[in-house]
């Protein structure tokens, strides 16, 4: 397997995408003008599969909470089910950056508890970075976390463990005021040693802005085009969740409709005995 070896000018297309991502591969993708892919996952399957189409950075996020677990919000995720999540994920990826979302109460507290929580989940997890949500107000934490050598996500724009204080799923940053505190958050954020950050549901103007400013790659969520690199969450990407349809969401496939019209036909095969066949029984 290729290593990160910046020596390294003249790879084929095969060992490009076979190379290992780390933190400094983002960095340079960002110099190199290269978008960066990510997506969400929380199961083995569906991380190997991400994984070997090629996808940059799998998040194991605190969206499992909803996608997942089916609840309303991301709070109820607490630090033993992000862990389990984050076990299964990096056990299926060989090439992608596998970050961890840090649920809620899990850094509030300060920043013992934070650094305590993010090396459970690097250690027991095997996770390789962590992501927190927040901007100038959570830098010191983010800086006791780098400073003990766990790499650090940010999470800026739209924040959703922050959706009760908000009292709505708007688009941040619209009016000048907040568009300059979310600014400020990114710039204190990469001086807190942040290795990328990710800029959700801002207008794309913004997005593009803070990519600019910064020298630390921006993952966008609804955030336009000017952003580094972009994530979805799978399962809205994918057609499995059909209630949900946010403007930012591109529908890559219909697999909702799928699975229901397979369970369909296994259902009736079941019932018609048309299911096993003899060539399906021993």
């Amino acid at each position: 397997m290729a290593t990160d070896d910046p020596s390294r000018d003249s790879q084929t297309p095969s060992s490009a995408l076979m190379r290992k991502v780390t933190t400094l591969r983002l960095q340079e993708m960002k110099r190199a003008n290269e978008p960066i892919s990510a997506l969400t996952a929380y199961d083995f399957l569906t991380a190997k599969l991400l994984d070997q189409a090629g996808i940059d950075v799998l998040l194991v996020g605190d969206s499992a909470s909803m996608v997942f677990a089916g609840n309303d919000t991301t709070l109820p995720m607490k630090m033993d089910e992000m862990l389990y999540h984050v076990r299964v994920v990096t056990k299926a990826v060989k090439r992608a950056l596998v970050v961890a979302d840090m649920p809620f109460m899990s850094y509030h507290q300060g920043a013992d508890q934070a650094l305590h929580n993010a090396g459970v989940l690097m250690q027991d997890g095997l996770a390789e970075a962590v992501k927190l949500e927040g901007g100038e107000r959570i830098c010191p934490i983010v800086e006791r976390i780098v400073d003990a050598g766990i790499p650090v996500m940010g999470h800026i724009g739209l924040q959703p463990q922050s959706i009760h204080a908000y009292g709505t799923y708007k688009t941040r940053g619209v009016d000048g005021d907040e568009a300059t505190q979310i600014l400020k958050d990114a710039h204190a954020l990469q001086q807190a040693g942040a290795f990328a950050v990710v800029v959700e549901k801002v207008p794309a103007t913004l997005g593009a802005r803070i990519s600019r400013e910064l020298h630390i790659p921006t993952i966008g969520i609804g955030a336009g085009g000017g952003c580094d690199g972009q994530i979805l969450v799978t399962p809205d990407m994918l057609g499995l969740n059909r209630e949900f349809r946010p403007r930012f969401v591109r529908t890559y496939a219909q697999l909702g409709d799928i699975m229901t019209e397979a369970t369909r036909t296994y259902h009736q095969d079941v019932k018609e005995r048309r299911f096993p066949n003899e060539s399906e029984s021993y």
